[in-house]
């Protein structure tokens, strides 16, 4: 992993077309590395959640070239690595597992080192069911669901509505839980975390702690995906 946080940290200070030319064979060769850590967090993840297994490099990962098109950053290369697996693929709208490494020079994504389970969008409907799901099963959820994750997740909050819904109560213990759209729970990591031995491994230990909310939350999306299929 230390190769891959160089390359980074070089191409952050250094995000031009001209110099990514001059290092197109580093970024192979640690292209090479990110892809072998995917490959074995696909087998491992695998091991305990089956819609993860039949997974493909391209089915959960994505390109270093920035969409520079609507955004006022026109620097041309993403600092980070980032994997999604999720059941169908990342573009699925499935909850799944996010593990990503940034240049690592803030504590902000994507700068960030991080672990993430859910997803970030998901379909109205989708939205709705689960702040009713939560709201009518919140000691089930609180006790067996979030109950069971690694404390180094914690709920994130980032781009929740600023009030809870009129129809929940504020004073709820469920009541944040109701401002979100995106269902999604976050850990960051360091350095030190990427230098361990069997990465992957460690990985997967920690997601599989949140695979119960991974399978709750699907539980809502496969619910409307049926529905507007039928």
């Amino acid at each position: 992993m230390k190769e891959i946080l160089d390359f980074l940290r070089d191409l952050e200070k250094n995000n031009n077309r001209k110099w990514f030319s001059t290092n197109k064979e580093r970024y192979q060769e640690v292209l090479k590395k990110w892809n072998a850590l995917c490959e074995s967090l696909i087998t491992e993840i695998g091991r305990f959640d089956k819609d993860i297994a039949p997974l493909t490099i391209k089915d959960c990962t994505y390109r270093i070239y920035r969409d520079t098109r609507f955004s006022k950053d026109k620097s041309p290369y993403k600092t980070h690595f980032g994997v999604f697996l999720a059941k169908g693929g990342k573009k699925s709208m499935h909850a799944g597992y996010y593990f990503h490494i940034g240049a690592g020079n803030s504590s902000e994504y994507p700068h960030a080192h991080m672990l993430a389970s859910g997803n970030y969008c998901y379909d109205n409907k989708a939205i709705k069911i689960l702040h009713e799901d939560i709201s009518d099963e919140w000691e089930t959820f609180s006790t067996s669901i979030l109950g069971k994750v690694n404390s180094l997740f914690s709920p994130d909050m980032e781009g929740a509505l600023k009030r809870v819904p009129r129809e929940y109560d504020p004073n709820a213990p469920y009541a944040d839980w109701m401002r979100m759209k995106s269902f999604c729970l976050t850990a960051e990591t360091d350095d030190n975390f990427l230098l361990e031995e069997n990465l992957a491994q460690r990985v997967a230990e920690l997601f599989k702690t949140t695979k119960p909310f991974i399978d709750y939350i699907n539980r809502a999306v496969d619910y409307v995906k049926k529905e507007m299929e039928g």
